[in-house]
């Protein structure tokens, strides 16, 4: 078994010894094996990749038909060998303009943290080509990266000619979340899209459609949101159905008068929103959001609530239209914390957005089911002959857009799996932060493993095991301390041909693990073999 890891400027190869999923034991808070650092240096040979004068690992690509890892960091970009990132190392300096770090300075940010170029946006554009975009010291830009069509080109540069503006696709400022999807020859970004940090969107960019946002200074919309995650999502079997989902939490409009509460979101626009014609003119037409809840019922009817979103994974099954989401949430609160994983399906999110808007009267009313008639075609259907017979949003009534302008919020929000989560755990001196989802087959079945990160720099291994109808028993089979120096993991990724886990961290600091990992000033990473 093989772990890659990387630690500020380092990159680590470590083995590891696998452990059996097939268990049917109960239930247990302990893990079955708990192995240091030390444990894990002592089961196989460390290589190390090391670069210097760079930090802070912000995106990560796996390609494992070239058996590369891209990564983008500080000032450079990287192409790693999933065989040995020690060897084989090919870099880009892909540095900010000089005029564009002084203006930077001058305005009063650190010339040497702030007004640099933080690569944040990393995906795959096409066979031969990468999409990268960085902060640009608060000059967000972005390149085309030739890769070549076949591992032995050994291409990975540059091209001057090719390199745009990154405004709405990469944050201004390092510390701001974004999420992205690449899908196509179309770019569907969460992001700031203003110096300040204040103009939070949702944005279509590139390919030969308009680009298009959500609305603008309505918190009904958008209200101080942190993006967690992008993925697209077919609805039917014809693409004009095709959806787009953003995870992310926010202040939520609905909890006003309780103080400053955040919830947990999932949004969905079609992909071939085009705007309105009158109204919502180069804006989403399409765009809903609902909650995300994920919370423990209580003996006494009360519900106990993990509300702030940390990470997804999607899970594929043999239906394309329908994976498992799988989800890490903490608490807000100051007094009770803990950490939850929550699975959710389509049908349940797809059930919230049919269900009922939500609706506010006025300032003084309270929020309330939509008990008006909802107008045709219903808003955040998108326009096909599936569902319908508009063709554009363009062709949609004045009544549906005024509709979806001022009730992009659902009303019921989305539950998970089971009425509950699947793993938690509280009042343990640590939080999780990422998760990422191996399906394994078995003689009995199949098993979902999950490897959950957390803000001490560990991983547990966690797999869950049906019992009945919707209803699972958890078991922590592993919990692995990857680094010498504790840390904030960040990323966690599976290398699923490799058997390999892909881990960035941040190490040592006293910051919250939300804030730390867009910061990502001295961060690691590591691949973890899973076999």
């Amino acid at each position: 078994m093989t772990m890659m890891m990387m630690m500020c400027s380092s990159l680590v190869l470590l083995g590891l010894i696998g452990v059996s999923a097939s268990s049917s034991g109960s239930s247990s808070s302990s893990p079955r094996m708990k192995l240091s650092y030390k444990d894990l240096q002592q089961f196989n040979g460390i290589k190390w990749f090391d670069l210097e004068h760079s930090c802070c690992f912000g995106a990560l690509l796996l390609d494992e038909e070239r058996g590369r890892l891209f990564v983008g960091a500080r000032n450079f970009l990287l192409s790693l060998s999933l065989d040995n990132i020690s060897k084989q190392e090919q870099k880009i300096y892909w540095p900010a303009p000089v005029d564009w770090r002084e203006e930077c300075n001058w305005a009063g940010k650190d010339i040497n943290t702030d007004c640099v170029n933080y690569v944040k946006v990393l995906h795959h554009y096409n066979r031969t080509h990468l999409y990268a975009c960085g902060t640009g010291a608060f000059h967000p830009t972005c390149a085309y990266v030739e890769v070549g069509q076949k591992i032995e080109d050994h291409v990975f540069k540059i091209d001057p000619s090719m390199v745009e503006d990154g405004k709405g696709k990469s944050p201004y400022d390092p510390r701001h979340t974004s999420a992205s999807v690449l899908i196509g020859d179309e770019l569907y970004a969460g992001v700031a899209t203003d110096l300040m940090g204040r103009d939070f969107t949702i944005f279509r960019s590139m390919g030969r459609r308009l680009s298009i946002r959500t609305e603008q200074h309505d918190s009904r919309w958008l209200n101080e949101p942190k993006f967690i995650a992008a993925v697209g999502v077919p609805e039917s079997e014809n693409p004009d159905d095709d959806k787009v989902f953003f995870f992310f939490r926010e202040t939520a409009v609905e909890a006003q008068g309780f103080g400053k509460v955040t919830y947990s979101r999932i949004g969905q626009l079609c992909r071939n929103d085009m705007g309105g014609q009158r109204s919502l003119v180069n804006k989403w037409t399409t765009f809903l959001k609902a909650r995300l809840v994920c919370s423990v019922p209580g003996n006494d009817g009360t519900e106990t609530h993990f509300d702030e979103l940390r990470d997804v994974f999607l899970l594929q099954t043999r239906d394309r239209k329908n994976p498992l989401i799988y989800t890490v949430f903490t608490t807000s609160s100051s007094v009770f914390q803990g950490s939850a994983v929550c699975l959710y399906t389509m049908n349940d999110i797809r059930r919230a957005f049919l269900g009922p808007f939500a609706h506010k009267e006025g300032p003084n009313y309270q929020w309330v089911p939509f008990q008006g008639k909802v107008p045709y075609p219903r808003p955040g259907m998108c326009p096909s002959k599936t569902f319908g017979s508009f063709e554009s949003t363009k062709g949609f009534p004045d009544n549906v857009i005024q509709f979806a302008r001022h009730h992009p919020l659902m009303f019921n929000p989305v539950t998970p799996l089971g009425g509950r989560p699947l793993f938690l755990r509280t009042g343990i001196p640590y939080t999780f932060t990422q998760i990422t989802v191996d399906r394994v087959n078995a003689a009995d079945g199949h098993y979902d493993v999950m490897f959950i990160g957390t803000d001490i720099g560990s991983v547990l291994k966690v797999i869950s095991v049906p019992k009945g109808s919707w209803s699972n028993t958890e078991l922590l089979l592993e919990e692995l301390q990857v680094f010498k120096v504790r840390g904030v993991l960040c990323t966690v990724k599976l290398v699923p041909s490799a058997a390999w886990l892909e881990i960035h961290t941040v190490p040592g600091t006293d910051t919250p693990a939300h804030a730390t990992c867009q910061t990502q000033n001295g961060t690691a990473s590591v691949i973890l073999a899973i076999t």
